[in-house]
């Protein structure tokens, strides 16, 4: 797919080859207009699956990992798609019209996505299809004036599940939780409608912000985004992800089985952590930098910006035992950069089950004298 219209914009900038813009020559002020609420980002290269048929929701259900039979038209929800030891093999955004199941998808898991559902449909009364080339994704944090498709009379607004713990899910996190104020949602437009919003932000009517501002604004909420926080060995726990992608107490599906050891009577090998870094040598890392605790390797940076309040942050995956205390650091540009540790998935998430402690084999038991 060649690249978006809003590269043509001043500034424009892409920086990672997606074929969107990164930025427009100011990212910090570009997420104070989305923190502001008006602005816009093109999230074009981004893609769009569907789901019809009158089984669509209870088949849906029935293989990934959120509970998707109640969803009303208009609702929005997330779901995983996980394997059978319960690591992370697929997310999707997803969203209801009352005829067709919208899944919203990062565009490299897109085909992969696709072609398993279309495996799974055996005689079910369902039919799977991409739709990108139809229709646009456009990200905002507040309610701009937008052309939204509507094909069943709901407007394609996928709000992000993200500020709460959704029914069935549990979080982790402790405290007041900087999620509590994301207010992000995903729009669906018609694809040959971008030239024309691209235009009104010419005019001034609308304000564009890169994906670099709305990176920035999801790692300060401690958001995991597939592309980014997951690798092959990931689990839901890990990132906190049973806030929203996971309901707990929903039939079977492939990968429970570990979804219900771990929260129960496990704890993830790893967990998520927020990342303040000290930006006085003026090096930043880059996604995919080693962490480290007195030199000894501990995990990886999934997710780096340069926040407009906070500064230099980034999104971690550490090992579980890592030390919630420690001031850790990151490898950039040859340079140790010291990195302090916001606890997303504290070291102790999981034995949740309330399991009674049995004696201890040959121990003998007094009745007390009365």
């Amino acid at each position: 797919m060649s690249g978006s219209p809003f590269l043509g914009l001043p500034g424009a900038v892409d920086t990672t080859g997606s074929g969107v813009p990164s930025h427009y020559g100011s990212p910090l002020a570009e997420q104070r207009a989305l923190v502001e609420g008006g602005a816009i980002v093109d999230l074009s290269d981004r893609s769009v699956l569907t789901v019809t048929g009158p089984d669509r929701l209870s088949w849906l259900n029935s293989l990934t990992s959120q509970a998707l039979t109640g969803l009303k038209p208009g609702e929005s929800s997330e779901t995983l798609l996980l394997d059978v030891t319960g690591r992370v093999e697929h997310a999707a955004r997803v969203l209801d019209d009352g005829e067709t199941v919208w899944l919203l998808v990062d565009r490299p898991e897109a085909e992969g996505l696709r072609s398993w559902l279309d495996s799974m449909r055996f005689m079910l009364r369902v039919e799977v299809a991409d739709r990108t080339e139809d229709l646009a994704t456009i990200g905002t944090l507040g309610d701009p004036p937008l052309p939204i498709a509507a094909p069943g009379g709901v407007p394609l607004i996928w709000r992000d599940p993200w500020h709460a713990v959704t029914p069935g899910g549990h979080q982790y996190a402790r405290g007041e939780h900087p999620g509590a104020d994301w207010s992000w949602s995903e729009r669906l437009v018609p694809r040959d409608a971008l030239a024309s919003i691209v235009a009104r932000v010419e005019s001034g009517e609308l304000t564009a912000a890169g994906t670099l501002a709305a990176d920035a604004l999801r790692i300060a909420a401690w958001r995991p985004r597939f592309s980014t926080e997951v690798d092959e060995r990931t689990i839901p726990h890990e990132l906190d992800w049973l806030r929203t992608a996971v309901h707990l107490n929903k039939g079977c599906y492939r990968g429970q089985e570990t979804v219900a050891k771990v929260h129960n009577l496990g704890h993830p090998p790893r967990r998520l952590v927020m990342l303040h870094l000290d930006g006085s040598e003026g090096v930043h890392p880059e996604r995919g930098a080693v962490v480290s605790l007195d030199d000894r390797e501990v995990g990886t940076v999934t997710s780096v910006a340069l926040h407009y309040e906070l500064g230099p942050i980034a999104l971690a995956v550490v090992k579980r035992g890592t030390d919630p205390a420690a001031t850790l650091t990151v490898a950039a540009d040859g340079t140790a950069v010291a990195a302090a540790q916001e606890v997303v998935v504290p070291p102790e998430a999981g034995a949740e089950a309330d399991v009674p402690r049995l004696p201890r084999l040959g121990a003998v038991t007094r009745t007390p004298r009365g």
